[in-house]
């Protein structure tokens, strides 16, 4: 949330307000006391794989956390401008190219959580008349993503691999195709959203299309390492229904918006692990700098392991 209330600046600190998507009581009451100009509804159970094991959580954070939240707005009578975190995942099945006209057909039921919260959101626009939109990003990594999220994952491990920690990463479906761009990018496309004269709901994505595969021979090539030397298949990490291909047509957002992706899927994968592998770096040493943890010398990025 931005405005008067919320991460304002004193003395160069922001402030953190504790709510909970599950208790609408509470969004009201912080609502009613931060007043914000701006949500950015970004809070969800958002880890596809586990929303099988979670299906119930998941439908009540990331499906009727919405909800609360555009209620807790409306009760209180606030006139803000409202972001809702939509998700390629609604697409599932539907073939690619996906823009906004595109049906969805989720395959999971974190996919089925966000189709609600799409149309939740749709509904209080045309009800109630307010400023409510839905980014529908495509996937959007960075050195921040959690290290489950395989994109992480693969960066994480090429770093721990480098550096003679780790020899095996264990992945699932290595074959399903995804448009990954960069998450400072994407926000900025959100903050666009908010922006704009008119509400309406956007695509944000690439428009390029990538393999996991493909992912790892460009993480891992940039540390010199061979990918299929150290890669494993595990069983577990397949989802019971699987979504093949995902890639976003972002048209409308660069017509009306002005947005356009500029990093793509190489250049992510670079700029994730010289991070992971910087940080790595960073905690070769104990606290006092005495003694490395690594067992074996770092080679640099580029040069053969």
């Amino acid at each position: 949330m931005t405005g008067p209330g919320t991460a304002t600046r004193r003395g160069g600190r922001r402030f953190l307000h504790y709510g909970d998507l599950t208790d609408g009581s509470r969004l009201v009451t912080l609502l009613s006391s931060i007043r914000p100009d701006e949500v950015y509804h970004l809070g969800a159970q958002s880890h596809v794989r586990v929303s099988f094991d979670e299906p119930e959580f998941t439908g009540d954070t990331t499906g009727l956390g919405t909800t609360r939240l555009l209620e807790a707005i409306r009760l209180v009578g606030l006139q803000c401008r409202f972001y809702q975190a939509s998700s390629s995942e609604m697409f599932g099945a539907t073939p690619p190219p996906q823009d906004e006209a595109t049906p969805f057909h989720p395959r999971s039921p974190y996919g089925a959580a966000k189709v609600y919260s799409y149309w939740i959101t749709r509904n209080y626009r045309e009800a109630y008349g307010m400023f409510a939109v839905n980014g529908i990003l495509f996937n959007h990594e960075s050195p921040r993503r959690g290290e489950t999220f395989v994109t992480r994952k693969i960066t994480r491990s090429v770093a721990r691999i480098r550096a003679g920690l780790d020899d095996t990463v264990f992945l699932g479906n290595i074959d399903a195709v995804r448009d990954w761009g960069y998450a400072p990018e994407y926000v900025e496309a959100m903050w666009r959203m908010l922006q704009a004269d008119e509400p309406r709901d956007y695509v944000v994505a690439t428009g390029t299309a990538h393999t996991v595969r493909d992912f790892l021979g460009f993480a891992f090539a940039h540390a010199g390492l061979d990918w299929e030397r150290h890669v494993r298949f595990d069983r577990r990490y397949i989802r019971p229904a699987e979504v093949d291909a995902l890639v976003g047509d972002a048209s409308l957002a660069r017509d009306i918006l002005g947005w356009a992706a500029r990093t793509l899927p190489p250049e992510l994968a670079r700029i994730m692990v010289d991070a992971d592998c910087a940080a790595l770096d960073a905690a070769a040493t104990t606290p006092t700098g005495d003694r490395p943890v690594a067992p074996a010398p770092v080679p640099r990025l580029g040069t053969p392991a």
